[in-house]
């Protein structure tokens, strides 16, 4: 019986090291002890992910948002309007727009540890409901790195309005 009494006591005392939380705490304490990653490769693969982004746009094609952008995603839309990654997504599969181009350049991106910022300017030409289009717009993305890679987790872009030459 005292064999018992022991075995369940440990059990119960080493209960709390088996929970879900200590497997996130063991992921974290993993990438804090990992040696250091090179930044100039992480700066490039987040330049890389900018430029898939704005060619996903442009094809009208969900994967890349649904592998790249994470689950709780925020963002904004030029127009002002507030998405999710759902409704993101969404906006990328129904756009009205046919693209004959969507680049991404200026691209500058700021890695703090774990977290990046990413801005950029992308710009577009297209045809919509007939007419050409051309805009362009300053981006801002935010990418976390977690135990599956970079993941956007917030987005902000805004609407530059069109160059009018000023006469001399």
């Amino acid at each position: 019986m005292p064999k018992i009494a022991v075995v369940l006591a440990m059990w119960l005392a080493l209960a709390p090291a088996w929970s879900p939380q200590n497997e996130q705490l063991a992921d974290c304490y993993k990438r804090c002890l990992a040696p250091p990653t090179d930044p100039e490769m992480e700066r490039q693969e987040l330049v890389t992910l900018e430029r898939e982004a704005a060619h996903a746009i442009q094809l009208g094609d969900s994967t890349f948002f649904r592998r790249v952008y994470s689950d709780d995603f925020a963002g904004t839309l030029s127009r002002g309007e507030a998405v999710n990654k759902t409704s993101f997504i969404s906006a990328v599969q129904s756009s009205m727009i046919k693209y004959d181009a969507f680049n991404a350049s200026d691209i500058r991106v700021h890695i703090y540890r774990d977290t990046a910022v990413a801005t950029c300017l992308w710009s577009l030409r297209g045809v919509y409901k007939g007419q050409s289009v051309y805009s362009q717009m300053r981006v801002m993305h935010i990418y976390v790195n977690g135990g599956n890679g970079w993941k956007v987790v917030a987005g902000q872009a805004s609407a530059l309005p069109p160059y009018i030459p000023q006469a001399l």
